[in-house]
């Protein structure tokens, strides 16, 4: 049997029944987190350009593009609540790193509701989603310097495809060659991070996998071992090879319970995280703001994140120095934080040409395993000095209920009125309960 199939094969083996108590409360936790993201999302610039670019494709309106009012076919209302999902970069953060949320569940609200499926089965899919993909990167060589590609393009349509083959009924054999035209649709350039197209490597995975597992229904085939063929997926993407081993251990356990996932506490990349946590720490010490001569921020080798001078409030959220800036400033950081309005204010104009950055090589690129220093020097000569190793949220320090109550209630406010959004966490926090009445009412109230 080829590792494809055998990967495949215990993937199907995950039912509703064969999960824990605290793998069922995980996985509602990082299902409620992507609905709220997407939500404060919707509002922003490139889910309403791609909310209208999908409204014209046309389709029948089975599923709800959220937030906007209209329905398209699952492919369409999935890709666009995608994008939505992750254009804030504020959805939980997988370990090994990638967005594995955003590609899954919005494939599964879209299924489940054309379907009439329930909560039990809406969260078993997402469950096998989210574990497809930590299965996949935990078994390769996922360093930042060992890949030119963003993860979430990459193994993100295997994620949205085992979603949509649980939902569909699909069988092993079928899930092999899901994964395998999954496989063909894979791959993101992080050249484009920074920018607004990002959000679509996120929405690509989610329609490329959905639309693999319908077509791998229709009888459609492709390669019976994608994963080991020479030509295939790891060889492609991964040179180094796989652990078979790991990647077999799926489940045993779960590794968005073990390790888990970091809740973001910021809406920014997660090495900002790292930048803001350290700022905020000094900021503290800080009385007046106005009073900072230079800042350094010690960081490892991350060009991405080096971004002297971001020309929009959204490349600010890739940029080590725009996040420490408001940070330093505001003593906060929040949505708005990476809006142009604030980007372009004159205090942060005047405070980033003062921030630079010292590489240190020895500082590993691995988000588990990073830091990021601050040394702020003030008019007077005085230095203050912090060093984040573990931010908010970070993994194996999630935010406790209240807390992420808190973040879901603030995304849910940018777009729902009270009483939706408490009903809407009402539904989410009991989504294994939900018949196929309740999921229908969610989606509607997200519609």
């Amino acid at each position: 049997m080829s590792l494809t199939a055998q990967f495949a094969q215990r993937i199907c083996a995950t039912t509703f029944h064969t999960l824990s108590a605290e793998d069922i409360a995980v996985a509602k936790r990082l299902i409620a987190d992507g609905i709220a993201v997407a939500v404060a999302g919707s509002a922003e610039h490139a889910p309403q350009l791609f909310a209208g670019h999908v409204r014209e494709q046309g389709g029948q309106a089975q599923c709800p593009v959220w937030g906007f009012g209209f329905r398209t076919t699952p492919q369409l209302a999935a890709y666009a609540n995608a994008v939505s999902m992750h254009v804030l970069d504020f959805e939980p953060m997988s370990n090994p790193s990638t967005h594995a949320i955003s590609p899954t569940v919005p494939v599964a609200f879209a299924l489940a509701l054309r379907d009439g499926l329930d909560g039990r089965e809406l969260l078993t899919a997402c469950a096998k989603g989210f574990e497809a993909q930590g299965r996949l990167l935990a078994a390769v060589d996922h360093r930042r310097e060992a890949s030119k590609f963003h993860a979430p393009g990459v193994v993100g349509p295997f994620g949205s495809a085992v979603v949509a083959a649980h939902l569909l009924g699909l069988d092993a054999g079928q899930l092999t060659h899901a994964l395998a035209i999954a496989a063909s649709r894979s791959g993101a350039l992080r050249a484009n991070i920074g920018h607004g197209v990002k959000c679509t490597h996120c929405g690509n995975a989610a329609t490329a996998g959905l639309d693999a597992a319908l077509l791998a229904q229709r009888g459609l085939t492709a390669s019976a071992d994608i994963l080991g063929h020479e030509d295939g997926f790891v060889a492609a993407f991964f040179p180094k090879g796989i652990n078979q081993d790991m990647l077999l251990g799926y489940g045993r356990p779960f590794r968005f319970r073990e390790p888990g996932m970091a809740i973001k506490y910021y809406p920014s990349k997660f090495p900002t995280h790292f930048a803001i946590a350290a700022a905020l720490e000094v900021r503290r010490a800080i009385a007046d703001p106005q009073a900072i001569r230079t800042v350094t921020l010690i960081t490892p080798a991350m060009p991405d994140v080096d971004r002297p001078a971001p020309v929009s409030g959204l490349e600010g959220k890739f940029s080590f120095q725009y996040a420490a800036a408001c940070a330093l400033l505001d003593g906060e950081v929040g949505i708005a934080s990476f809006h142009d309005s604030r980007s372009f204010a004159p205090d942060i104009k005047a405070l980033l040409p003062k921030i630079g950055i010292r590489v240190d090589p020895a500082l590993p690129t691995v988000f588990s395993r990073m830091q990021v220093g601050i040394e702020v020097t003030l008019a007077d000569g005085r230095v203050h000095r912090a060093t984040c190793t573990r931010p908010p949220g970070f993994w194996g320090a999630p935010m406790d209920l209240s807390q992420h109550r808190a973040k879901v209630a603030d995304c849910l406010a940018v777009r729902l009125d009270a009483d939706t959004a408490a009903r809407v966490t009402t539904l989410l926090e009991s989504l294994e309960t939900l018949d196929a009445g309740g999921v229908r009412e969610l989606s509607e109230l997200l519609d």
